[in-house]
Formats: structure tokens, C-alpha cells, sequence
């Protein structure tokens, strides 16, 4: 089968080529999946550049990829099912997330990948390959940043709508009940509004900052700001929750720094997190399988529509990736084989 291989860390052009590899074999509790489409995002960038290097340690390989097929977010066809699994069969169609973590290759950019069986569910008839496959990661994110939780009457602001995560955080927001503001660029005004957004704001003509308007909840998908400059406009008790990662190696000072990165920052958010007793009663560890099977569901009801940018073939992934990190589409970047 054809296969995006990954030698080393570095950039894609440099350390990517597509192969003829062997089928995988599913184990006892795997599936063989025919792969329709996998998504290109913000972490599939850090496995290949191997960026920050303490994410190595996360099982991918400290000197060199173990694990050598990159992409987690996958949707197809299954092929055949190992002896164990119960929940499967072959032509189900199915998607979600098929590593351990999202720091690891999952094997998602070939045309075929084996994944464990409780990280897949079926795939709704009322959305395509290509959503479907747009889903997994980005979906993680949101759900755990809103909490599955009625947010009828609550003001949430999402900065960074117009991405992946951001398009997706709307539509959850806004089944949750919430009164969602979404802040992007003026070119993706008219799409957020479409996603259900209750106010757009363009970044560039006005500062949400300075509105005077305050939010029960701050989702900072770009995550420029320190999380001081967000009190002032919060409510008693509201919440600021950064999303923002190191920016393609982009970020200012230790934030994009290539040792540790933006890891420290994010444990400490955490901590500080856990030590609020109103948010620690909220936090919960979820599986793989009951965070899919809640976008699912979303999905299936017609209240969860992924946003896809551009597709690219498995031989056009460097390309890809660099469309994702000039952040001009709209929604999810898709690899299909």
C-alpha cells in the first residue's frame, strides 16, 4: 500500500515521502481500516518537526520516529476485524482518532491504517468522509474546554473562530445553550454567522477587550495574550481557557521554545485549574470513545457540521501542512489517499 513515511524530525518537505509499505495486520482488538480521509492539524506538526523535544517522550521516539506513518484523525471503510472485536464489521464505515496520544504517528496518512476498536464509532450518513475525518482532535479540544455541561444563558467568546477547533467550539457552544461571540478575520465573518455565531467580531477594526461586554467563558484558540488581560472582561467566577500552541515555532520566548515549549505554561493552567473548586468539580478525564461517541451524536443530529478548507493527496502532505500553518482556510486541511 501507499504510505506517507517519516524518517526523522524536521520540516515535512525535508523528512516526508510517500512509499509502498507493507498492509498493516490488525491485532486481536484492531481494525484494518480502508482510509477515505484523514486531517492535517496543529499536532500532527509537532510529531513531524519533533517539536517541542520533551513531546518526544510522549512514545513517538526521542532520536528518530519509532512509529513511522504520521496522522491521527482518520475516517474510512473496515476491511476486516481482529478476533476480539465485538462492536464492527466489515464495510462499517467509522472514524476517529487513532493514537494513543496525539503527540504519537497514528498511521492515519496511508491507505490503510489499524486501529484499536474502542477509539472508532460509525460514522453518521448525514456527514461525509471528509467531515467525519475533521472531527476527532479538534472536537477533543472543545469538548473539553466547554464541558459537556447546559450553558443556557451563558456568554462564551471564542478568539481564533475560524479554524478547525474555533468552527467546531461554535457549534458545541451553541447546542449547549451558550450566546456565542466569535472573533477572526474579516474573510470569515459570513462563515462564523453561518456556524450559528450570535456576533462576529474582526480582530483587526475592533478590540473585544475594550467593549465592555463581559463573557462567563473565554475559549483563546490563538492564545496571544497573557491570561491577566482577560479578568477585566470576565464575569465573578467566568473562566479564561487558552487553546493556543507554539505557533508553528513561532511563538515569543519560551512559549516556542524547541526544548520544553508551551508545556510548562499548560501544566501550570492546569494546577491552577485543579486548585479552583469550582472547576475541579467540572474537570474530568474522558476516553477516547466516549468523546467520539458525544460528537457523534452532535454530528448524527445535524447540530455538528466540520468546516473543510482544502484537500490534498497523500503525495502533497509538506504542501498541506504549510497551507495549514499560513492559516488562510477556513475549517479543516484534508488528506485523502
Amino acid at each position: 500500500m501507499k504510505a506517507v513515511v517519516h524518517r526523522r524530525y524536521g520540516p515535512a518537505d525535508e523528512v516526508l515521502a510517500v512509499e509502498e509499505v507493507d498492509k498493516p495486520q490488525p491485532q486481536d482488538d484492531e481494525l484494518l481500516v480502508r482510509v477515505r480521509a484523514a486531517s492535517m492539524h496543529a499536532d500532527v506538526w509537532h510529531v513531524i518537526e519533533g517539536v517541542p523535544f520533551l513531546l518526544r517522550l510522549m512514545g513517538n521516539g526521542v532520536r528518530k520516529p519509532k512509529l513511522r506513518i504520521p496522522g491521527t484523525d482518520l475516517s474510512g471503510v473496515v476491511d476486516a476485524v481482529g478476533k476480539n472485536v465485538t462492536r464492527f464489521v466489515a464495510g462499517d464505515a467509522v472514524f476517529g482518532e487513532s493514537a494513543r496520544f496525539g503527540w504519537m504517528n497514528g498511521g492515519a496518512y496511508a491507505e490503510y491504517a489499524a486501529v484499536r476498536e474502542d477509539y472508532l464509532v460509525h460514522k453518521p450518513e448525514n456527514i461525509t468522509f471528509e467531515q467525519a475525518a475533521a472531527i476527532p482532535t479538534a472536537g477533543f479540544i472543545a469538548l473539553n474546554n466547554l464541558a459537556s455541561t447546559d450553558k443556557k444563558g451563558q456568554n462564551v467568546l471564542i478568539n481564533g473562530a475560524g479554524g478547525a477547533m474555533g468552527t467546531l467550539a461554535i457549534q458545541i457552544a451553541k447546542a449547549q445553550g451558550a450566546r456565542v461571540t466569535a472573533v477572526d478575520s474579516a474573510e470569515k465573518l459570513s462563515m462564523l454567522r453561518s456556524l450559528g455565531a450570535d456576533r462576529v467580531i474582526d480582530y483587526a477594526q475592533e478590540n473585544y477587550l475594550e467593549s465592555g461586554e463581559r463573557f462567563d467563558r473565554i475559549v483563546d484558540v490563538v492564545g496571544l495574550l497573557r491570561p491577566k488581560d482577560y479578568r477585566r472582561v470576565l464575569t465573578p467566577g467566568g473562566q479564561y481557557i487558552p487553546i493556543g500552541h507554539a505557533d508553528y515555532g513561532r511563538a515569543p520566548g519560551r512559549l516556542g521554545g524547541r526544548i520544553v515549549g508551551s508545556v510548562p505554561y499548560f501544566v501550570w493552567l492546569l494546577i491552577r485549574a485543579l486548585l479552583d473548586p469550582a472547576r475541579r468539580r467540572e474537570f474530568k478525564i474522558r476516553s477516547k470513545l466516549e468523546l467520539t461517541s458525544e460528537l457523534r451524536a452532535l454530528a448524527a443530529a445535524g447540530k455538528l457540521t466540520p468546516v473543510i478548507g482544502k484537500t490534498f493527496p497523500l503525495s502533497d502532505v509538506p504542501a498541506a501542512m504549510r497551507s495549514m500553518i499560513e492559516g488562510k482556510e477556513h475549517g479543516r486541511i484534508i488528506i485523502t489517499p
